[in-house]
């Protein structure tokens, strides 16, 4: 994998991947940014939500469970000093649908993590990860 960033002004940078799709960052207020934009933190974070969320549909598709939506809340407690990284983190996944096995649930939740979501796995070298989850039949 590949990228590069490029400093815009004040704390705001663009970021680019390798296949062209480009992203803003920037810093609160608070350090010297414009508030415009997520941080690289806040990046991080949902990013682990996204890949857990990849997973996690992927493997009820599999398992041919009706699934009509999948939503993941995510939050995160930092280190207080440097380098501050994530110590706590909390993954929430709603999933909707009808007749959703609780068991495929808490299966492909724990494939996730412990098997194919890298993001997770490399913030759980750092961070105690906890994970809950609610099946709302629709």
């Amino acid at each position: 994998m590949k990228g590069k960033i490029k400093w815009l002004k004040n704390m705001m940078f663009e970021a680019e991947t390798e296949n062209g799709h480009k992203f803003i960052m920037d810093a609160p207020k608070s350090s010297h940014g414009d508030d415009t934009a997520p941080t690289p933190m806040q990046y991080l974070l949902l990013s682990t939500a996204g890949c857990t969320s990849f997973d996690v549909v992927a493997i009820l598709k599999k398992k041919k469970q009706n699934i009509e939506n999948v939503e993941v809340e995510v939050s995160a407690k930092r280190a207080d000093t440097h380098p501050k990284v994530f110590v706590e983190m909390e993954i929430v996944y709603r999933v909707y649908g009808k007749n959703i096995s609780p068991k495929a649930v808490e299966q492909a939740i724990k494939l996730s993590k412990e098997k194919y979501c890298s993001a997770s796995i490399m913030i759980g070298k750092t961070a105690k990860i906890t994970t809950k989850y609610e099946i709302i039949e629709v």
